[in-house]
């Protein structure tokens, strides 16, 4: 199911079912996380948290239970929570139930294998409509990386198989509030932040920090900058001064990103004058993991077969290097999206294509790939031109298509997907949302003639998509897929047809080109490609300060 939304919702209000993970804790600060996020409780009832076996779970599922209006955790509701948790216990062992237990909910299933997805109890076996049909492996849930293959692809982050938004406004409540907890952990231990009601409460002149998502930015007349930031528990503007050396950062906000400021509030204490701006970023001590033998991996994107532009002789060189000595080392292919020119996907498409049935388009995309040498581990996500649902996360491909491309076992997974290869974690994601950041962004941060800067730009904000409502439409889901929650070695993208490669602290970022010339839809958006090209990244040497080191830039167009 696509979730198309034509714009931004006004504001989204968490206050009274916030969800997170909590860490176990003392009563004393059970309470004060509770109160963070909008609810008081009994003393009973906090001491019955903490007693919990899993104080985690049970706080989450306390608060899951409570009614959506409620502010309150009563001790009634978190006693019977603990109780049906005892009671699911005692039957995952064999053991009498204390009292009549709901199911045990069912574990995530995970992907891209030719396992089958187990059948869930929740919903009679059956798997949501965009992700039916696809098959189970390597993924969240399978085995630890040391009892691991290191040869074979290990997949993270992957939604296939897991989708559960329906479309309804509780969905898209639910993807925020896991996008705002996930990144303000990631900024609450470099600011001394206090939630915003707090902040309302604090008097004129005092220090103060909020850790929120940015709701609005607007100019004032005088030219200065006033940011809304918005958390779990209400609104409050900051003003960032014109004269301020961190003003220019305003020009990299985004809407819905998660960022902390730090100021100071005025006289009357309903606005806070911005001192500082933090992003969730990449720590600058990053160091990438690398492969323990020498080994590298091809990066390429948008193939698009089908289209009247598809370059084969490029794809046929490519092919044929690859069984060259000078190859040898090369023993990953990761295809970051577009397999097919697809159907329907721009107006007058079917005038530019040289195969009209979207089967026959990956028909002739597998005979393609049967050129690649047959021991290569390849690695495939969808792209917006794909026969998957739009909306992102993508799951992968449904199990007709990886039929007909089953020539070689390739790992079929998700849009965007973490693929761990020898050690070294490589977060592919097809790009759509570039577009959105360099449509935003100034043309000096990021461009189509540089897609590295946008990619840095993601990395700084720790998320594939950050706007919502624009051109990257999102399928809201009880978990935001779009997080980076952790850093990735390589950050791999494609969409925009160029080829762009960088640095971000010391995260390697590629957007890998193409192998389509110029489309009259290209040439309508003064998109000039950048055709045939693979870059090999050697693995081993991903910590090495010179890029020649570990990245080698190869041309087939």
């Amino acid at each position: 199911m696509s979730i198309i939304v034509p714009g931004r919702p006004p504001s989204f209000c968490w206050r009274t079912c916030c969800k997170r993970s909590v860490p176990r804790e003392t009563p004393a600060r059970i309470v004060n996380k509770l109160a963070s996020r909008g609810y008081n409780t009994d003393r009973e009832a906090v001491t019955l948290l903490a007693e919990a076996s899993d104080t985690d779970a049970a706080i989450e599922r306390a608060i899951e239970a409570v009614p959506d209006d409620a502010i309150k955790l009563a001790v009634d509701d978190v006693r019977e929570i603990l109780e049906t948790d005892r009671g699911n216990a005692n039957l995952s062992r064999g053991d009498p139930p204390d009292q009549p237990s709901s199911s045990t909910p069912s574990q995530d299933p995970s992907v891209s294998s030719g396992t089958a997805v187990s059948e869930s109890p929740e919903d009679g076996g059956g798997l949501p409509p965009e992700t039916e049909g696809v098959h189970a492996g390597p993924g969240d849930d399978a085995r630890s990386r040391a009892e691991r293959d290191p040869a074979e692809p290990a997949i993270a982050g992957d939604v296939t198989g897991r989708s559960t938004g329906t479309g309804e406004y509780e969905d898209f409540l639910a993807v925020f509030r896991d996008r705002y907890e996930k990144l303000s952990e990631k900024l609450r231990g470099r600011v001394n932040h206090r939630p915003t009601n707090a902040v309302e409460s604090m008097p004129g002149g005092s220090e103060a920090a909020i850790v929120g998502m940015v709701a609005d930015i607007r100019s004032t007349a005088n030219g200065h900058w006033l940011i809304d930031l918005e958390d779990t528990t209400g609104t409050f503007p900051a003003l960032v001064m014109k004269d301020r050396d961190m003003a220019d950062l305003v020009d990299d906000l985004l809407f819905d990103e998660v960022i902390a400021v730090e100021g100071t509030l005025a006289d009357d204490g309903g606005i806070l004058f911005a001192d500082s701006i933090h992003f969730p970023d990449v720590p600058r001590t990053f160091e990438p993991s690398t492969a323990d033998r020498e080994v590298s991996a091809a990066l390429i994107s948008d193939v698009h077969v089908g289209s009247q532009e598809f370059d084969a002789d490029a794809w046929n060189r490519f092919a044929e290097w690859l069984h060259t000595p000078e190859a040898e080392r090369v023993e990953y292919l990761l295809l970051a999206g577009d397999m097919v020119e697809g159907v329907g996907v721009y107006p007058d498409q079917d005038e530019e294509l040289d195969i009209v049935d979207i089967y026959d388009q990956y028909e002739a995309f597998a005979e393609h790939l049967k050129d690649v040498p047959g021991d290569m581990e390849i690695v495939m996500i969808p792209g917006n031109h794909d026969a998957v649902r739009l909306a992102e996360p993508q799951p992968a491909f449904d199990e007709e298509l990886r039929e007909i491309m089953s020539a070689h076992d390739a790992t079929i997974t998700g849009n965007p997907s973490t693929v761990t290869v020898e050690g070294v974690d490589i977060l592919m994601y097809h790009g759509v949302s570039l577009d959105e950041v360099i449509a935003e962004l100034p043309e000096d941060h990021a461009s189509y003639d540089h897609p590295d800067r946008a990619m840095a730009q993601l990395l700084k904000k720790r998320h594939i998509a950050p706007q919502f409502g624009g051109h990257t439409r999102i399928a809201p889901e009880e978990r935001d897929y779009l997080v980076m929650e952790d850093v990735p070695d390589i950050f791999h993208t494609g969409h925009v047809h160029k080829l762009g490669y960088g640095s971000y602290h010391n995260v390697l970022t590629i957007n890998s080109a193409c192998w389509q010339e110029q489309t009259s839809f290209q040439e309508s958006v003064n998109i000039d490609p950048d055709v045939g090209y693979a870059p090999i990244v050697h693995l081993d040497k991903l910590d090495e300060s010179d890029a020649s080191d570990f990245l080698t830039i190869r041309s087939f167009g």
